[in-house]
């Protein structure tokens, strides 16, 4: 296929996704995109990316499917488990003296850091005084999240990720097996409100004390990351925590200044008084 061609045609589905359905990704990286697209196109059968767009337009369930495609998915419990460890030892003592504690995770896909987060909070005395909010633009993944179910094929990964990130009890304790799946204790969710939110273009989300958005960035281009790390900003309260993954951080943002870095390992920042 021509590569130009090709380049016009992504576009322009990216343009009738934006458009019809709200969801932009026009902003995403270039690379991220083409093979997401090209991974659907392939799937279905079609011969041409034209023709996935006009099946996009008439067909929801298949658009439902494309949303997936291109949803950023990838994640486990207590994923980077010194991440973890950084937020029990950092960050733990500054929450402890917040009467009450906001926390953003944005990007939760299918809530597995959540759950993670929920753990941290409970062992170290400060679920009870905690909000979560989990945001993710796929009402798929939500749904997921949602049902607090993990594969038993993930938990011997997960439970070595909590060993090593300076888990406090038996991680077994924390769910219910039933032959191929898991069920998160009940109790791990009463605390956590999921909602849909874009952060292309949706707006400015609470005053939280916490934001995490974990390797979420690195799928966007430079554009998107800088009106980004704006919206985090501006939901962020003063003093407030963000969060960042292991490949991404604010040193290319206009706002780096306005962030004071707490563990640069772990992308742990500050935001700064004012």
């Amino acid at each position: 296929m021509d590569l130009d061609k090709q380049k016009v045609e992504i576009d322009l589905l990216l343009e009738a996704l934006f458009r019809l359905y709200g969801y932009d990704f026009r902003n995403y990286a270039k690379a991220h995109i083409r093979r997401r697209i090209l991974h659907r196109l392939e799937a279905s059968g079609l011969e041409s990316i034209s023709l996935l767009q006009h099946k996009i337009l008439y067909d929801q369930d298949f658009l439902n499917v494309l949303l997936a495609d291109l949803s950023i998915n990838v994640t486990e419990m207590f994923r980077d488990p010194k991440f973890f460890q950084a937020v029990r030892n950092l960050l733990v003592p500054r929450l402890e003296t917040y009467p009450f504690i906001k926390i953003w995770h944005a990007g939760c896909a299918t809530g597995e850091e959540v759950y993670s987060m929920a753990i941290v909070l409970k062992e170290e005395g400060l679920l009870e005084s905690s909000q979560l909010y989990a945001t993710d633009f796929s009402s798929t993944a939500i749904e997921n999240a949602k049902s607090g179910i993990i594969s038993t094929d993930s938990v011997k990964k997960f439970t070595g990720n909590y060993q090593k990130s300076g888990g406090k009890q038996s991680f077994a304790g924390y769910f219910t097996a039933r032959y191929e799946y898991a069920k998160l204790n009940e109790s791990l969710l009463e605390k956590t409100t999921f909602a849909e939110h874009n952060l292309a273009n949706d707006s400015v989300f609470g005053e939280m004390n916490m934001i995490i958005c974990r390797n979420v960035l690195i799928y966007f281009n430079k554009k998107l990351q800088d009106r980004v790390i704006e919206l985090f900003y501006k939901s962020l309260c003063p003093g407030g925590f963000l969060c960042l993954g292991s490949k991404e951080n604010l040193q290319f943002s206009s706002l780096a200044d306005n962030f004071t870095p707490l563990d640069q390992a772990e992308k742990i920042y500050m935001k700064k008084y004012q």
